[in-house]
């Protein structure tokens, strides 16, 4: 399933910009950073579950958030790209 993953961490002081660092660490290593703090992510359930509860772990709910859009199986016909990044497929060749 498709999910796309925004967060705002407060980083107003080090705490935050810590958290900060580690919400973009583990958002890196299980999806495809699109802008900034905003990536999609290809899981099937059990794996997007793991990384939603590492996320909630690492952020402070009183001044972060988190959201999360889920958009199915279907994902190809529910996002358009226009602009400068380039898209990329990511049920395609990954190469390492």
């Amino acid at each position: 399933m498709m999910v796309l993953i925004s967060y705002d961490v407060s980083t107003s002081d080090e705490g935050g910009r810590k958290r900060l660092r580690k919400v973009a660490k583990e958002c890196q290593d299980h999806a495809q950073r699109v802008q900034n703090s905003v990536f999609e992510a290809d899981l099937d359930y059990s794996a997007f579950m793991k990384l939603k509860s590492r996320l909630e772990n690492i952020i402070d709910k009183e001044k972060d958030s988190l959201r999360f859009y889920y958009l199915g199986n279907n994902w190809e016909r529910r996002i358009e790209h226009i602009g400068a990044k380039k898209t990329y497929n990511p049920e395609g060749v990954l190469i390492i």
